[in-house]
């Protein structure tokens, strides 16, 4: 494909419903371009990549790619696996690859058919199959897949693999992709550390241009050279021209110079205003005096209050004059935000959880023998590979899965409250309302329902059938859930997947002030950094050690 593809907006608008997400976006990606493109959940992100793949129409505003025939990979998160898509099937579809066989098929046929235009037709099938990387992709996908510890076999359907598979299956199709613009939707969802090394210096050696959604704060640092911000609560659209450091800066800079503009613009306009009022209040008064002493035979006295008094009402009208030439400043708008704290419970016993010789077999893979005691108020970061038997371990230590050697216990007085990687809890057909209620059965529904929309989750969301929530929608019901019963042992499953990046640092300002025992599993390393924990657990390979 070529390497000098650009991809041109002009003037996009994109709404739901009678809500508009952004107007008169203007963006040029070009060549070696990488944007960060940021927002809140429910800005317009993921709308944003769809317009510019051209899967959808946008209510205002024109795309242009030069050259016309330039590939565009919108890859997004695919969280649902295609029942009997093999992991071969897999790769050439998110690859491009399969759609320009089906298409390099239909003009074979064509050119077999000797139909009109059948030359023509064939050679640009063929140029963008060669150019997707067709010719070689099998070679490649194996390749890549063993680099990457994805040792299943390609024919292997995607359904029957586990998550770490699933993510580095995922990894695997953008590291063969050959697109001519990349269009990536929270890649780094479920990624590994290993696999965040590999996907920055992928996305850092691209000649390609990219836009790139993510929640991973050390990766946007590593790797854009834009941002491209959708700021829903001030209704603008923000292009920063320097990396992700330099956007969070400058965007600083320019929300306290808002804020001083408009404190200026009120300030000028109130004093304005009592000044007018002050000078009506005189002319008025003067009228009166005049009136008053109407009878009086001094006319020279008479002539001096209404002179005073018309001078009030010349000043009066000259500071009205000034207030309505004043440029009006609109006040900049609050922005949402989750303001989280988690409830504890009464502190549970000094021990926690406890694994002596523990071990878990799960068809081929085992953990273990593990011996761990988690006690009162310990803050442990839980880190390794993907596949390395993390959830595993904490299932173990939570007592829902039996060891088949060894021994598991949880502590007395223990009251766990964990957001998982699967958001399980809210993946149901009853509405949001019920399933959130029936996990906090005292809670009457008024109060539900102000709680789900302190963590965003208005009217719209609690009546809908909980399944049909977004990620981000589901994890921000699983804090707000912490909110709602008091815990003890919080048990955190890479938390920050598919929220936003203010939702994350509030949460991580919450951790801040929560007392009892946390088990944090997470590969956000700004959040490792951020978050104070006491001990570091590390799985590798089914082998637990502490460091």
């Amino acid at each position: 494909m070529t390497a000098s593809a650009t991809l041109v907006a002009k003037d996009l608008a994109a709404g739901h419903g009678d809500r508009s997400l952004f107007s008169g976006l203007d963006l040029v990606v070009a060549p070696g371009d990488v944007i960060g493109l940021v927002g809140a959940n429910g800005a317009g992100k993921s709308t944003l990549l769809r317009l510019l793949a051209g899967l959808d129409t946008p209510e205002h505003g024109a795309l242009r790619l030069s050259p016309p025939t330039a590939a565009v990979g919108h890859l997004p998160q695919e969280p649902e696996r295609r029942p009997g898509e093999t992991v071969r099937e897999f790769l050439a579809r998110r690859t491009g690859v399969a759609a320009a066989q089906r298409d390099l098929d239909e003009a074979t046929q064509a050119l077999v058919d000797s139909a009109p235009g059948a030359d023509d037709a064939y050679a640009v099938a063929l140029e963008r199959w060669l150019g997707l990387g067709g010719a070689d992709l099998e070679d490649r996908a194996e390749e890549v897949a063993g680099s990457l510890g994805l040792t299943v076999g390609l024919d292997r359907p995607m359904t029957a693999l586990s998550g770490g598979q699933a993510a580095r299956a995922g990894l695997a199709s953008l590291l063969l992709s050959r697109y001519d613009v990349f269009l990536l939707d929270e890649p780094t969802n479920d990624l590994d550390l290993d696999g965040l090394d590999r996907l920055e210096a992928f996305v850092a050696g691209l000649r390609a241009g990219t836009v790139v959604v993510s929640h991973d704060r050390e990766f946007l640092t590593r790797t854009v050279t834009k941002v491209l911000e959708l700021d829903l609560a001030q209704q603008q659209v923000n292009l920063y021209g320097g990396g992700y450091a330099a956007y969070l800066e400058e965007r600083e800079v320019a929300r306290r110079h808002a804020r001083e503009a408009y404190e200026e613009y009120a300030d000028t306009r109130s004093s304005l205003e009592a000044r007018a009022r002050t000078q009506r209040n005189w002319m008025s008064q003067g009228v009166k005096n005049a009136r008053r002493k109407a009878s009086d035979n001094d006319k020279i006295g008479r002539k001096f209050r209404t002179e005073a008094s018309e001078k009030q009402a010349a000043k009066a009208r000259q500071t009205e004059r000034l207030i309505e030439r004043l440029d009006a400043v609109e006040e900049p708008r609050k922005e949402w935000e989750l303001r989280m704290s988690i409830a504890a419970a009464p502190r549970s016993g000094a021990v926690v959880a406890t694994l002596r010789g523990a071990t878990l077999r799960r068809g081929s893979f085992t953990l273990g023998p593990v011996d761990l005691q988690i006690d009162w108020a310990d803050r442990v970061a839980i880190t390794g590979a993907n596949g390395a038997g993390k959830s595993t371990l904490l299932a173990a230590l939570l007592g829902r899965a039996e060891p088949d050697a060894g021994q598991a216990s949880l502590g007395p007085g223990v009251v766990v409250g964990e957001v998982d990687q699967a958001r399980a809890l809210f993946f149901g057909e009853e509405p949001l309302m019920d399933a959130f209620g029936a996990a906090v059965e005292d809670l009457p529904p008024a109060e539900v329902r102000t709680l789900l929309a302190k963590f965003g989750l208005k009217s719209a969301h609690v009546l809908r059938p909980a399944s049909t929530l977004s990620p981000g929608e589901r994890t921000r019901a699983a804090l707000a859930l912490l909110q709602a019963r008091g815990v003890n042992l919080l048990v955190l499953d890479e938390p920050t997947n598919h929220l936003d990046l203010p939702a994350i640092e509030q949460l991580e300002s919450a951790l801040s002030s929560y007392e009892g025992t946390l088990l944090l599993v997470t590969h956000d390393r700004r959040m490792l950094d951020a978050v104070h924990v006491t001990r570091r657990v590390e799985v590798e390979e089914g082998r637990v050690t502490e460091r």
